[in-house]
């Protein structure tokens, strides 16, 4: 059996997932903001979130497209998963390394980085 769309990671956000949509696209060239999704008048007793509140801002980064999801402070990003981004330079690197800590981010060992929003990067030399 052949998958025919891509598989999508969804990235749950407490309230700011358009922000860190946002972020994203800022940073990575052939990146693109998707379609935006809002909670509905009806549901709030389900879902606890007022209408017209993003719910999901879709968007694609390098061809990979990516959901980042409001959902609450239920959840939050550990280093059990991370976004790989391997460079063919050190100007590269040191962009993307950068980039990805501006607003609060946080730097790792060994290359790893975890942004702003508490999501873990691993960025290193592609020869590696």
């Amino acid at each position: 059996m052949k998958l025919e769309a891509p598989i999508t990671p969804c990235l749950w956000f407490d309230g700011n997932a358009k922000e860190a949509a946002d972020f994203y696209v800022s940073i990575f060239p052939d990146s693109k903001l998707g379609k935006i999704a809002y909670y509905p008048d009806t549901g709030k007793e389900i879902h606890g979130m007022d209408a017209g509140k993003v719910l999901t801002a879709e968007f694609t980064i390098n061809g990979q497209p990516f959901t980042a999801l409001n959902a609450g402070p239920q959840f939050k990003f550990t280093e059990a998963v991370s976004f790989q981004l391997a460079c063919d330079t050190q100007a590269e690197i040191d962009y993307f390394w950068d980039r990805l800590r501006e607003g609060g981010g946080e730097e790792g060992p060994c290359g790893w980085l975890k942004d702003r929003f508490g999501l873990s990067w691993q960025v290193f030399p592609a020869m590696m």
